[in-house]
Protein backbone atom coordinates (compact mmCIF):
# COMPACT_ATOMS: atom_id res chain seq x y z
CA UNK A 1 0.00 0.00 0.00
CA UNK A 2 2.80 2.39 0.90
CA UNK A 3 4.61 1.62 -2.36
CA UNK A 4 1.51 2.23 -4.39
CA UNK A 5 0.94 5.59 -2.62
CA UNK A 6 4.58 6.52 -3.25
CA UNK A 7 4.28 5.61 -6.94
CA UNK A 8 1.13 7.69 -7.31
CA UNK A 9 2.87 10.79 -6.01
CA UNK A 10 6.11 10.36 -7.98
CA UNK A 11 5.78 9.83 -11.73
CA UNK A 12 8.83 9.64 -13.97
CA UNK A 13 7.32 12.31 -16.22
CA UNK A 14 7.15 14.78 -13.30
CA UNK A 15 10.94 14.86 -12.84
CA UNK A 16 12.53 18.23 -13.42
CA UNK A 17 16.03 18.58 -14.76
CA UNK A 18 18.79 20.35 -12.84
CA UNK A 19 18.71 23.23 -15.27
CA UNK A 20 15.08 24.03 -14.41
CA UNK A 21 15.71 24.01 -10.65
CA UNK A 22 18.39 26.72 -10.59
CA UNK A 23 17.86 30.48 -10.88
CA UNK A 24 17.29 31.91 -14.31
CA UNK A 25 19.75 34.18 -16.07
CA UNK A 26 17.58 37.25 -15.45
CA UNK A 27 17.43 36.46 -11.73
CA UNK A 28 21.22 36.14 -11.55
CA UNK A 29 21.68 39.41 -13.44
CA UNK A 30 19.20 41.14 -11.13
CA UNK A 31 21.09 39.98 -8.03
CA UNK A 32 24.48 40.87 -9.54
CA UNK A 33 23.20 44.32 -10.48
CA UNK A 34 21.21 45.14 -7.37
CA UNK A 35 23.68 43.85 -4.78
CA UNK A 36 26.26 46.64 -5.34
CA UNK A 37 23.50 49.25 -5.63
CA UNK A 38 21.96 48.09 -2.34
CA UNK A 39 25.38 48.06 -0.68
CA UNK A 40 26.13 51.58 -1.89
CA UNK A 41 22.76 52.88 -0.68
CA UNK A 42 23.25 51.18 2.69
CA UNK A 43 26.67 52.80 3.00
CA UNK A 44 25.22 56.22 2.14
CA UNK A 45 22.43 55.71 4.71
CA UNK A 46 25.04 54.96 7.37
CA UNK A 47 27.05 58.01 6.33
CA UNK A 48 23.98 60.25 6.58
CA UNK A 49 23.09 58.78 9.99
CA UNK A 50 26.62 59.42 11.23
CA UNK A 51 26.54 62.99 9.93
CA UNK A 52 23.18 63.59 11.58
CA UNK A 53 24.36 62.31 14.95
CA UNK A 54 27.55 64.40 14.76
CA UNK A 55 25.56 67.48 13.70
CA UNK A 56 23.12 66.99 16.56
CA UNK A 57 25.97 66.55 19.03
CA UNK A 58 27.53 69.81 17.82
CA UNK A 59 24.23 71.74 17.62
CA UNK A 60 22.71 70.59 20.93
CA UNK A 61 24.85 72.89 23.09
CA UNK A 62 24.12 75.79 20.74
CA UNK A 63 20.37 75.10 20.99
CA UNK A 64 20.68 75.00 24.77
CA UNK A 65 22.61 78.28 24.91
CA UNK A 66 20.34 80.13 22.46
CA UNK A 67 17.06 78.60 23.64
CA UNK A 68 15.93 81.82 25.41
CA UNK A 69 16.06 83.48 21.97
CA UNK A 70 15.04 80.57 19.73
CA UNK A 71 11.97 79.39 21.64
CA UNK A 72 10.15 82.76 21.65
CA UNK A 73 11.18 83.35 18.02
CA UNK A 74 9.81 79.96 16.97
CA UNK A 75 6.64 80.56 18.97
CA UNK A 76 6.16 83.99 17.37
CA UNK A 77 6.76 82.56 13.89
CA UNK A 78 4.32 79.69 14.49
CA UNK A 79 1.62 82.02 15.79
CA UNK A 80 2.14 84.39 12.85
CA UNK A 81 1.76 81.55 10.35
CA UNK A 82 -1.35 80.30 12.19
CA UNK A 83 -2.79 83.83 12.10
CA UNK A 84 -2.23 84.18 8.35
CA UNK A 85 -3.79 80.77 7.69
CA UNK A 86 -6.79 81.60 9.90
CA UNK A 87 -7.19 84.96 8.21
CA UNK A 88 -7.19 83.31 4.79
CA UNK A 89 -9.75 80.72 5.93
CA UNK A 90 -12.03 83.46 7.26
CA UNK A 91 -11.63 85.42 4.01
CA UNK A 92 -12.54 82.42 1.87
CA UNK A 93 -15.52 81.70 4.13
CA UNK A 94 -16.72 85.31 3.81
CA UNK A 95 -16.34 85.32 0.02
CA UNK A 96 -18.21 82.06 -0.40
CA UNK A 97 -20.97 83.30 1.93
CA UNK A 98 -21.36 86.51 -0.08
CA UNK A 99 -21.39 84.53 -3.34
CA UNK A 100 -24.09 82.21 -1.97
CA UNK A 101 -26.14 85.21 -0.79
CA UNK A 102 -25.89 86.88 -4.23
CA UNK A 103 -27.00 83.70 -5.98
CA UNK A 104 -29.89 83.33 -3.53
CA UNK A 105 -31.03 86.93 -4.12
CA UNK A 106 -30.78 86.47 -7.91
CA UNK A 107 -32.96 83.35 -7.72
CA UNK A 108 -35.49 85.17 -5.54
CA UNK A 109 -35.56 88.13 -7.96
CA UNK A 110 -36.54 85.86 -10.87
CA UNK A 111 -39.20 84.00 -8.90
CA UNK A 112 -40.66 87.16 -7.29
CA UNK A 113 -42.99 88.19 -10.20
CA UNK A 114 -44.44 84.68 -10.25
CA UNK A 115 -45.20 84.95 -6.53
CA UNK A 116 -46.95 88.31 -7.07
CA UNK A 117 -49.11 86.87 -9.85
CA UNK A 118 -50.05 83.94 -7.67
CA UNK A 119 -50.93 86.29 -4.78
CA UNK A 120 -53.07 88.54 -7.06
CA UNK A 121 -55.07 85.58 -8.28
CA UNK A 122 -55.75 84.47 -4.75
CA UNK A 123 -56.95 87.95 -3.68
Amino acid sequence: MAEQHHNELHHPTDEVSLHDKGPSTSQVLAVVTLFPVGGTLLFLAGLVLTGTVVGLAVAAPLFLIFSPILVPAALTLALSVAGFITSGAFGITALSSVAWLLNYVRRMKWSLPENFEHTRRRV
